[in-house]
């Protein structure tokens, strides 16, 4: 593999240019273009799942080992480049660490892998940490994982209301 292809991932539409000129530096695109930590893991001790409030969605896969590091950690992501990013910098930065370990990184320490996002996609990093952050404190039990609920319609007084009442 060439230094260029390896530095570089290829990129035919050009993203890239426009990546840059919105203020990602290189290293960030090459995480959004690489997606290397995107998808899922089969058998994953946990996965959980966060909605940001811009509306993007990340689900986090842990995978440990027999002494609780993390061996693997995927994202699947709805959402833009910094999301994607900022989720695949993350588990660059976690896998191997214990679940303590992996609870001290924090916003700065994936902006610092990033080297620069731009200002408006800060809160794609929040999303990121917060969304491992449920995972491991729901892969510890500290809270309740979701449960279904049903939630009356507001027109529940209606005989024609075809809601779960």
């Amino acid at each position: 593999m060439s230094n260029e292809t390896k530095e570089a991932p290829l990129d035919s539409n050009g993203s890239r240019e426009l990546l840059l000129a919105s203020g990602y530096a290189e290293k960030a695109i090459d995480y959004f273009l690489r997606k290397a930590n995107m998808g899922t893991i089969a058998d994953a001790d946990q996965m959980s799942e966060l909605t940001g409030p811009c509306g993007d969605t990340m689900r986090c896969f842990l995978k440990l080992d027999k002494e609780g590091r993390i061996q693997d950690a995927k994202y699947q992501v709805l959402g833009c480049p910094g999301a994607i990013s900022a989720a695949m910098a993350l588990v660059d930065l976690v896998r191997g660490k214990t679940l303590d370990e992996a609870l001290t990184v924090k916003d700065r320490d994936v902006f610092r892998e990033l080297v620069e996002i731009p200002d408006q996609k800060q809160h794609c990093i929040r999303l990121a940490v917060k969304t491992l952050e449920k995972a491991i404190k729901e892969y510890r039990g500290e809270f309740p994982k979701p449960i279904a609920e049903t939630k009356p319609c507001p027109c529940s007084s209606s005989s024609t209301c075809n809601a779960l009442k």
